[in-house]
């Protein structure tokens, strides 16, 4: 497939989108590692430069000079936009910085998933002060009247000193995560997003709360502050975009909502009148904020979405069947001498970004899992894939889906949910049951190979087992961050996990007894499975394959994909390993050597701007 090196859109998710002071400028981030510049009039975009891994947000000075821009490659870049050029590099963080705020031209401060604040000298680049408090991951900051404001996977939201470093205040915990806080310095308050659904409005001096707002069915995952009157917007993972009256809390508008739109990237024009965010397409939508209407979309007419593969599954042949953020279901061939998709999908209802995919081969069904809370249920046949159903869950973007064989069970589907929920159909789509296993986002689960149970783990850390009627049999020793993923031996003995804590553990599953605990190095685990019981392979967010004896805790390591690599599975002799980057590699276990790919996407067209 012949791909352009031209660089006409993101080829990823685009993570934010903020204009540029009052020009027509938009400056973007993205997943596939660059910062770029769209442009409102012209619809011309401009790549800035590339960070060495995924860009995760990027902000503005207020004189519209610069741009620090937070990337998973754990630095911050700061653009010199009157030349487009990258000014400075910060280090100083050891895991994926996720958020920044200009304090003044002299002072910058960065929160990060390694759970600390950092303020810097943005003349020199020096670290002015590292603020430590937060018990989990930090997601978002503000700044006002020498203050910072920050929030996270801890559940809080605190009020920090920019000139010591003390904490003036913890508002919180609450039941669920807090990814986005904002100040509407016009009203003196404070404007929480959280895991449940609510904004939570506080007056900014007292931290009184005074108002909360109903309006979402699952979790908010951006708030932001018109500049010029309040008014509130929040979006969340319901695809819906609200925007509130800044007097009386009332629903003022729901924007247009876009099938691919990231829920993540919203933020306001500097005039109040616009609405800006990024698309999993790579493309950037406007909307108007009195009509709700979307008035702009640019870098639409080159996108048709990126094949950033996010799951895979083998029909234990040559066939593998895999989704990605395009909303495409692709079935191809995949072995040393033949490399070729044969079948490329979208369901009926229209593309949208899939997570998950699951092939079973008692049923010969192919199940995707997607980002509007749906299952999409397909026959497959020689030539094409059948849509047989489509089943709306109402629990979150769907992680993933695993079929049982097991007696009485055949077919059944069990699907991991971010409301925490595991949903169990039968394999027509007909609910049977959802089992409560966690309180927060299930990442990943897997099945016992002969007994009717299974272990799941979730973004707070916690692993558990529970068995088909969704009873709660085993409580592990879980992880200090995010458990990305789960794999349970061959023989059903052990369940190994790994988190973003950098550590692969592995259980009994039934003593609940740790058996191992391996460090896996400073880079983030993301999928796994056990190629044999002393042997497990584990995948990272940085193209990197690791192949763990857990007899002696050596580490085998060998990078074959220029971006994550999502999902790993067994492939007749050999693995599949799907990545981000726009490809599928065959992999011999042995080596760890990729001996044949399949490619629908190169993503970077150009190297990091810094390395």
């Amino acid at each position: 497939m012949k791909v352009s090196d031209t660089f006409l859109h993101h080829r990823g998710p685009v993570t934010c989108a903020v204009q540029v002071g009052d020009s027509s400028k938009i400056i973007t981030s993205g997943y596939d590692s660059a910062v770029a510049l769209f442009d409102i009039d012209t619809e011309e975009v401009e790549l800035l430069g590339y960070h060495e891994h995924l860009v995760n947000r990027v902000t503005v000075n207020k004189a519209g000079t610069i741009a620090a821009s937070t990337s998973s490659d754990y630095n911050v870049y700061l653009w010199n936009l009157k030349d487009k050029s990258l000014k400075m590099v910060l280090k100083g963080h050891s895991d994926d910085v996720e958020d920044f705020v200009f304090i003044d031209e002299h002072l910058g401060a960065s929160v990060s998933r390694d759970w600390r604040i950092i303020v810097w000298d943005l003349q020199t680049g020096a670290i002015q002060r590292v603020i430590l408090g937060h018990q989990k991951d930090v997601l978002s900051i503000n700044y006002f009247d020498g203050k910072l404001y920050t929030s996270g996977d801890d559940m809080t939201l605190r009020v920090w000193d920019i000139e010591t470093g003390d904490q003036l205040a913890k508002i919180g915990p609450f039941t669920t995560e807090t990814d986005s806080c904002a100040i509407d310095e016009l009203n003196h308050r404070l404007v929480l997003g959280c895991d449940d659904g609510l904004v939570r409005v506080f007056d900014l001096t007292t931290h009184a709360l005074v108002a909360q707002l109903a309006g979402h069915s699952s979790a908010i995952k951006k708030v932001a502050v018109s500049p010029v009157n309040g008014d509130i917007l929040s979006a969340a993972y319901d695809q819906r975009i609200l925007i509130w009256d800044n007097q009386n809390f009332s629903q003022r508008q729901q924007l247009e909502s876009k099938s691919t739109l990231w829920e993540r990237s919203f933020n306001w024009s500097s005039d109040g009148q616009s609405v800006l965010a990024g698309s999993f397409d790579g493309t950037v939508f406007v909307w108007d904020v009195h009509t709700g209407k979307c008035t702009h979309h640019l870098g639409a007419n080159h996108a048709r979405g990126n094949a950033c593969f996010n799951d895979i599954s083998s029909k234990g042949d040559e066939s593998i069947v895999a989704v990605s953020d395009d909303g495409i279901v692709r079935v191809g061939s995949l072995s040393i001498d033949q490399a070729q998709w044969h079948i490329q999908y979208a369901p009926q209802t229209g593309r949208v970004l899939m997570n998950a995919v699951h092939f079973c081969p008692q049923m010969q069904k192919v199940i995707t899992g997607a980002h509007n809370q749906s299952l999409y249920l397909f026959e497959r046949t020689q030539q094409a894939l059948h849509e047989q159903a489509c089943v709306t869950l109402n629990e979150g973007p769907i992680n993933t889906i695993v079929t049982a064989q097991h007696e009485g069970y055949e077919g059944d589907l069990f699907v991991a949910c971010y409301s925490g929920k595991i949903a169990h159909l039968a394999s027509d789509g007909r609910q049977i049951n959802k089992i409560t296993a966690h309180d927060n986002a299930v990442k990943a689960l897997a099945l016992h190979p002969t007994k009717a149970l299974g272990v799941s783990c979730c973004a707070e850390g916690a692993l558990v087992s529970w068995d088909f009627t969704g009873n709660i049999l085993q409580r592990y020793l879980g992880h200090t961050a995010i458990i990305d993923d789960v794999a349970i031996d061959p023989c059903g003995q052990f369940v190994a996990s790994a988190g973003r804590d950098f550590i692969l553990k592995v259980h009994g599953i039934e003593d609940g007894k740790l058996y191992h605990c391996i460090h896996l190095g400073q880079r983030s685990p993301k999928s796994m499975l056990f190629l044999s019981s002393e042997v497990v392979i584990v995948t990272n967010y940085w193209g990197e394959l690791l192949k763990v004896d857990l007899s002696t805790g050596e580490i085998q390591r060998n990078t074959i994909a220029k971006n994550g690599i999502s999902a790993v599975v067994r492939h007749g002799e050999y693995l599949a390993a799907a990545s981000y980057d726009g490809a599928i590699y065959l992999v011999d276990p042995k080596s760890l050597v990729t001996v044949n790919s399949l490619r629908s996407m190169t993503q970077k067209v150009l190297e990091p701007a810094y390395v």
